[in-house]
């Protein structure tokens, strides 16, 4: 099999699939997220482990919302979109984080698009638009399952589109 330069690979249809592919990704991770917060209770957000004032589930889910801001900040400002932000140690209700989380997921879709569009580099992130895009689900993830754990262990039963949606990414 021949090598395909970059160049070349950026002028057929495959690179116009795999960045739809890495848009759609994000896009199915987002609304994943969105469809759990929407089937967490009120009483199930304030659930926590920790003896010792550490994050409830509302609270992890600001920190998630919070490390998407880090990154999107900078561009957000030259898109003239102010982001919803939550003050450390807030523990947000259910709409809010909605509503973050909603607008969040949009501007990182956006973001992601502009480093496809400058040959998928990233600012302050040197390996690119791809290893970017894993580490943010693999943080999310890492806290999503950390969410789902805090809340069987506080005694909470989980709905069904918690324990089983999060693994229908053919169907969101």
């Amino acid at each position: 099999m021949a090598m395909v330069s970059k160049s070349e690979l950026k002028d057929t249809s495959l690179m116009t699939t795999i960045e739809n592919q890495i848009i759609e990704t994000w896009r199915i991770h987002n609304r994943i997220l969105l469809s759990m917060i929407k089937n967490i209770s009120g009483d199930a957000m304030k659930a926590t482990l920790s003896t010792r004032g550490g994050r409830d589930v509302a609270r992890q889910l600001a920190h998630l919302h919070m490390v998407r801001i880090w990154r999107l900040e900078p561009f957000s400002k030259k898109l003239k979109t102010g982001l919803v932000k939550f003050e450390k140690g807030e523990s947000p209700e259910k709409k809010k984080l909605l509503e973050a989380f909603e607008q969040s997921g949009v501007v990182m879709e956006e973001y992601l698009q502009y480093c496809i569009d400058n040959g998928g580099a990233v600012p302050n992130f040197k390996r690119g638009v791809v290893p970017m895009l894993g580490y943010f689900i693999s943080h999310e993830a890492h806290h999503r399952g950390s969410i789902l754990l805090t809340m069987k262990q506080c005694g909470f039963t989980l709905p069904a589109a918690l324990k089983w949606g999060i693994w229908e990414w053919n169907k969101m």
